[in-house]
């Protein structure tokens, strides 16, 4: 009981003591400009009020508005179709160096298959880092396209990404939500895919061979079976990631502090069973003590 006491009195300091989306509000950032919001392309007016309202755009001083489209997918991704339906939607706030990706998808229900380390592995790999990121759809849906809203966020704000980088990335946001697809759990792909690049960047492999001894390494490290099939999709995508013109020295330390997040670690507690049974006899427990005090 003292153990569960102390973790929920962890949990609620945290809670008072991180910082809030819904913080004061310091004004238009003259290093960054505006936080810029990306609605998907195919949005009903309804449904882009919507998004406005979950990212609570009625809050930022100013803000600058933009649409991406099915055009927009073709100029970031090789295989992009110009036709594809565009919901997901982001805003994305520009941070200072050091200050890392914190990714919130503000409307869980809706995002069906990408998660926040997903989108933050993704954008890694595209050579985006330091931002502030919040998700939103008004319906489910998988949640691919605010990848690309991202990408064109960026262009849009000056930066100049490398479109090779942008369709690896891609291509490792549809790996992921394979392997989640194929029975794997969202955290052990993300942990998969995070610990797999952290060894490509410190060993910096020359051969796809190489990339593959990496591959199933980390596959029996964390305990992971995957079909002949979703083995084939992962190596190949590490073998184009390893191509890649990355600073990899700088890119270990960036993967390093992605996973060692506060939310990772308050996920273990949430996963616990253990804990949760000891929450529910807690609470069963106090109110067996109320209700002897009443009687």
């Amino acid at each position: 009981m003292k153990k569960l006491l102390t973790i929920i009195a962890l949990l609620f300091t945290l809670s008072v003591t991180l910082p809030s989306y819904s913080s004061a509000n310091v004004g238009i950032n003259e290093k960054f400009g505006l936080p810029i919001v990306v609605y998907g392309g195919n949005l009903s007016a309804d449904e882009k009020a919507s998004v406005a309202e979950s990212l609570n755009v009625a809050g930022e001083v100013d803000v600058e508005e933009i649409e991406v489209t099915g055009e927009d997918l073709v100029n970031y991704i090789k295989d992009g179709d110009s036709r594809a339906n565009m919901y997901s939607s982001a805003k994305i706030t520009r941070k200072d160096e050091g200050a890392g990706l914190v990714i919130e998808i503000v409307t869980p229900d809706n995002i069906t298959q990408v998660t926040s380390e997903m989108y933050a592995n993704a954008m890694l790999t595209a050579g985006i880092e330091n931002a502030t990121v919040e998700v939103a759809s008004p319906k489910a849906v998988t949640g691919h396209s605010a990848l690309v809203g991202i990408y064109k966020a960026y262009e849009v704000n000056g930066e100049e990404l490398d479109p090779e980088r942008t369709d690896v990335a891609n291509d490792e946001l549809t790996v992921a939500t394979e392997l989640a697809d194929g029975g794997v759990e969202d955290a052990k792909v993300s942990e998969l895919l995070t610990e797999i690049k952290k060894q490509i960047a410190e060993q910096n492999p020359a051969s796809r061979e190489e990339v593959e001894q990496i591959v199933e390494e980390q596959l029996n490290k964390l305990q992971i079976e995957l079909s002949p099939e979703d083995r084939q999709l992962l190596v190949d995508l590490m073998d184009r990631i390893r191509q890649l013109d990355i600073d990899f020295s700088q890119w270990s330390t960036q993967l390093e502090d992605l996973s060692k997040t506060i939310e990772d670690k308050i996920g273990t507690i949430v996963n616990d069973e253990g804990f949760w049974e000891s929450v529910k006899n807690f609470f069963k427990n106090l109110a067996d003590a109320v209700r002897g005090w009443i009687n």
